[in-house]
């Protein structure tokens, strides 16, 4: 098997995520290696995760620091482990353009919307009360543009006529665990053969 891709997750919550693309890992050889759990929250509990999972951990508050100058930090430790790859798994902060365009082509996040349905935040109500028939999670390579590169793999819910954004964003979280990691492995063994992962769909 080829090297594995050396990826770095960012996270700034539970990082439920982040353990999802670790056992996935673990149930047999894949296309990345998480060699990093990075966090704006020294206090975020997905850190904890991390270290139970053995994946070394950093973790900085970014008050006081704008958000270049944060950023700047954050790069250097991705680099100092080598990332190639960098994974957001609930990191609630926008990333400066200067690291987005450091890492051009190599941040993937998971959205809890069928994008470009929904970008932003509280997905779950506006689907709801959009009347949608269905709503998911969609993972996408990030650019400048919020929720706006380009999708690599997509999984639907289907939205029951009770259901309250709690029940809804409970059941499609259960989907990204299985999608987020599949999509990752997928783009982690195309990543070195270009073009990268264009148009692709990450088995949803």
């Amino acid at each position: 098997m080829a090297e594995r891709v050396r990826v770095g997750v960012l996270l700034s919550g539970r990082g439920t995520n982040m353990v999802a693309l670790s056992e996935y890992k673990r149930r047999e050889p894949r296309a990345y290696d998480l060699v990093l759990a990075a966090s704006n929250v020294p206090e975020a509990r997905g850190l904890v995760a991390a270290r139970r999972l053995a994946i070394p951990t950093w973790a900085q508050s970014h008050r006081g620091m704008d958000r270049a100058a944060f950023d700047c930090v954050l790069d250097a430790e991705l680099r100092r482990h080598r990332v190639e790859v960098v994974a957001l798994a609930g990191y609630m902060r926008l990333l400066s353009p200067e690291f987005i365009h450091a890492w051009e082509g190599r941040i993937l996040n998971i959205h809890p919307s069928l994008l470009p349905a929904h970008k932003g935040l509280d997905t779950h109500r506006r689907a709801i009360e959009a009347g949608d028939l269905v709503a998911g999670c969609s993972v996408h390579i990030v650019t400048e543009a919020l929720d706006d590169g380009p999708v690599l793999g997509r999984a639907e819910v289907r939205i029951r006529p009770r259901d309250t954004p709690e029940t809804l964003a409970a059941r499609v979280l259960e989907e990204e665990h299985k999608l987020y990691p599949a999509t990752l492995d997928y783009f982690c063994a195309r990543i070195r053969r270009p073009p990268i992962v264009e148009g692709a769909d990450g088995g949803a």
